[in-house]
């Protein structure tokens, strides 16, 4: 496999000191065209989350490389119906036990762009059964003040990705043809100080929860 050294997503957003929404739309442009190359050849990753956006190298204009293919599945080799993924970023149709298909890559990529776009995710509850009910339901806001200074091209973009409904969800070609990502709709307004500060705030917490799940594992399931 490629050695990938440029670290995760998140981390180099922090230690940026500009980002702007164009920064967010040519982010996600990229795991878009990725995802859209796979869907082309019939694989549906099934787990796309921050933590598996990486950086290729340090250097400040590298590529976004997409890892964990461990829940993916070829499309032809069988109807898709096992619930899995990470919670806050798994499709409504996933949780209700329907089968799905690629759009599930899809919804999870709305998640993202989101999270890019002010630092907090758009579904959250210490419950995972009242965050599933959110999920279900579709339920997210544009809270103010953080969405204040965020275009509604941007905003256009996270609902068209985020559609319960999945025949009314776009698919990552449409995806790429919207306004915030093919055109001048995103704003180059600095907002790395909102969007940092927030990733610090609501993804440390969920590092140190995964460290301490591997922990436990090793000591009640030593290899």
């Amino acid at each position: 496999m490629e050695l990938v050294t440029g670290g995760e997503l998140f981390d180099r957003i922090v230690e940026k000191g500009s980002y702007t929404e164009k920064d967010a739309s040519d982010l996600i442009r990229q795991v878009l065209e990725a995802v859209n190359y796979m869907h082309e050849q019939g694989v549906v990753h099934r787990d796309l989350k921050p933590e598996n956006l990486l950086y290729y190298s340090p250097d400040e204009d590298s590529k976004i490389m997409i890892s964990d293919f461990g829940l993916s599945k070829m499309e032809d080799s069988g109807i898709m119906a096992t619930a899995c993924g990470t919670p806050g970023y798994v499709a409504p149709e996933v949780l209700a036990q329907k089968p799905y298909g690629k759009a599930v890559d899809v919804w999870s990529i709305g998640v993202i762009s989101y999270i890019l776009l002010c630092g907090y995710p758009p579904f959250y509850d210490e419950n995972d059964a009242n965050l599933f009910a959110q999920i279900l339901k579709g339920e997210f806001e544009f809270d103010s003040p953080y969405w204040d200074d965020i275009s509604d091209s941007a905003k256009d973009f996270i609902k068209q990705l985020m559609c319960v409904d999945v025949t009314k969800r776009y698919t990552c070609r449409q995806a790429l043809q919207h306004p915030w990502i093919c055109g001048n709709a995103a704003s180059n307004k600095n907002i790395h100080g909102t969007v940092s500060e927030q990733l610090k705030k609501n993804f440390a917490k969920s590092r140190w929860k995964v460290c301490i799940e591997i922990l436990n594992t090793l000591i009640f399931n030593p290899l």
